[in-house]
């Protein structure tokens, strides 16, 4: 407890800046979560608050039935570089995703993934038993923090972002599309080296696919459709280029199977004869109103500078 305390003390001046950098001009929702977030974090000290904010997967199962932790679990960190790293994500979340979405989506997003991503790392550990038998993946494992969310936080800045090159390696050019998956490696090297807990990349990846999930067929849109269909947010996308046909059979396969059980429904292309043009074709999802909200977004503080000296020499 000690040096808890002393490593708190030594690094309470970082954490301070990075939490008003990330509230600085920030909504009430990510006031709130960030705050959440930092406070839960020095309950991480007591064990026993711990065993009842954390997921145990054994726990959420009847006879115990602990729902209430698939609700408290995300905001509880035992390391305060993940704070950190929390504190940042959801401040770039209220930076870049917010003024496109809205606060009460933004919300609903957090609430989606953050539920999903506990019921499915739940079920991967109780596989996990079911195939080893270890009762220690079933009372000895505490899912907790965000993971989850910052997992989301990369799918939906490659949807909403343009695919530049970020980095040009001699192994190849590493894009926006390519940022989940190779996130996810990392988190998977780090558990193997120690320095993560294995819950980390299973939350990783869960995060992954229920935002992708969400943001591909549920998501409602202003225009009345769900979700966005465009060819460059298939799963496959997220692949390497090699990959990403034997991805796409896959995927493509089940996503039949699932709509012919009624899980999903067939995409919706809507005709616009009457169009200037001959035949428009829009997808639900791809709005133009949206399309050209998100190119103001990103062009208009580049641009602002610009304009403001253009008008300051007239």
């Amino acid at each position: 407890m000690a040096a808890s305390s002393v490593i708190i003390r030594r690094n309470y001046p970082y954490l301070q800046q990075q939490l008003l950098a990330a509230l600085g001009n920030s909504s009430v929702v990510v006031k709130f979560i960030c705050i959440v977030v930092f406070l839960c974090y020095f309950l991480s000290f007591t064990d026993s608050a711990v065993d009842v904010m954390s997921v145990t997967p054994g726990y959420l199962l009847p006879p115990n039935f602990r729902i209430w932790s698939a609700f408290t679990y995300c905001f509880l960190e035992t390391h305060f570089w993940q704070v950190a790293v929390d504190i940042l994500t959801i401040g770039l979340c209220g930076k870049l995703i917010e003024p496109l979405w809205g606060a009460l989506e933004m919300l609903t997003f957090f609430a989606v993934v953050n539920l999903t991503v506990a019921l499915v790392s739940v079920s991967f550990y109780i596989v996990t038993y079911m195939i080893t038998f270890d009762t220690y993946v079933l009372f000895g494992v505490h899912i907790h923090g965000l993971a989850g969310y910052i997992a989301a936080v990369t799918v939906t800045v490659k949807q909403i972002m343009p695919d530049h090159v970020l980095i040009n390696t001699a192994l190849g050019k590493m894009r926006n599309r390519n940022i989940p998956l190779n996130v996810l490696l990392v988190t998977i090297l780090f558990w193997i080296v120690g320095l993560l807990d294995s819950t980390y990349p299973c939350m990783f990846a869960a995060g992954i696919l229920s935002s992708w999930t969400y943001l591909r067929f549920m998501q409602y849109h202003s225009n009345g459709s769900r979700g966005d269909l465009a060819e460059s947010f298939t799963f496959a996308s997220f692949f390497p280029n090699v990959l990403q046909p034997i991805v796409a059979v896959v995927c493509n396969t089940l996503f039949q199977f699932l709509v012919r059980i009624k899980v999903c429904r067939k995409p919706v292309r809507k005709y616009d004869v009457g169009a200037p043009s001959s035949i428009t074709i829009s997808l639900p999802g791809t709005d133009p109103h949206d399309a050209e909200r998100r190119r103001y977004y990103f062009y208009n503080n580049n641009n602002n500078n610009v304009l403001i000296n253009g008008w300051d020499e007239s």
